[in-house]
């Protein structure tokens, strides 16, 4: 199967960016399965209802969110109402939406999608990420119950995304991280067979400080005062993310690539 995981998308620069490139991916590159990182589309805080909307017209199965989950408030009825759209999975049980499922990718293949949020450096005091995503991966046994599976670990902390990927390897397809903008170049393969990279990085202008407007979070730093409200950086975005190549069989990762088109960074891709 052919796996494409974009990384966060930043306000309407990413937005656009994925409208234009995504479609023609699918096509060029025969894709399977696209998981979205919407969790900054609306205005870099959070995601609408609309937007949602716009990230699946584009291509993406499946939208993933984190810790803006619910700043945009009309996508709390709409989480309950489009099983694409998924928050993390550690929120409270009383949280609208879910924060796992599993999809139909064609040919009979199943596809569980799960999002976990971090608790390293993060603000609120989320549900303990490794004990929330253990029976979800037991539930969908790779290779047996689901020919692949892609686990969006939302997080600060480099050292966690790593601990999640070796916690999962051999019982996910890909675990990649969202959350801090900044693509990583450790993408491999692990020893059990799951693909991982630290960080997807952004769909976003990257002329900016991770997505913003630079002059904004530079006064702030240099003053320790605000002025006025972050607002995202609308020149030209680079698409952000990661390839797979998987196994039916097995569900394991053949090939790994990181996924860099358009905008500032060096391009990549299969």
């Amino acid at each position: 199967m052919r796996l494409l995981f974009l990384g966060d998308v930043m306000g309407k620069a990413g937005r656009r960016a994925v409208a234009e490139q995504l479609p023609g991916l699918r096509a060029d590159w025969g894709l399977d399965f696209v998981v979205v990182n919407g969790e900054n589309a609306t205005g870099g805080m959070g995601l609408s209802a609309e937007h949602a909307r716009g990230l699946l017209a584009a291509g993406a199965d499946v939208v993933t969110l984190g810790d803006h989950a619910f700043d945009q408030k009309d996508i709390i009825p709409f989480l309950e109402e489009e099983p694409r759209v998924l928050r993390p999975v550690n929120y409270s049980k009383l949280a609208p939406g879910h924060g796992a499922r599993v999809f139909e990718a064609g040919s009979g293949r199943r596809v569980l999608v799960v999002q976990v949020l971090g608790r390293v450096f993060m603000k609120q005091p989320f549900d303990d990420p490794f004990s929330a995503i253990e029976p979800v991966l037991k539930a969908h046994r790779l290779g047996v119950s689901v020919q692949a599976a892609i686990v969006d670990m939302h997080a600060e902390a480099t050292s966690e995304k790593m601990g999640m990927g070796h916690w999962c390897d051999g019982q996910a397809s890909l675990v990649v991280g969202t959350h801090t903008h900044v693509p990583t170049g450790d993408a491999q393969i692990l020893k059990g067979g799951t693909a991982y990279l630290t960080d997807a990085g952004m769909c976003g202008d990257y002329d900016s400080v991770i997505g913003m407007e630079k002059l904004e979070p530079m006064r702030r730093f240099v003053t320790g005062m605000a002025k006025a409200r972050f607002e995202p950086a609308g020149g030209e975005a680079t698409l952000s993310g990661v390839y797979v190549e998987t196994d039916d069989k097995t569900g394991k990762a053949t090939r790994v690539v990181m996924v860099r088109l358009g905008g500032r960074l060096q391009p990549s891709g299969p």
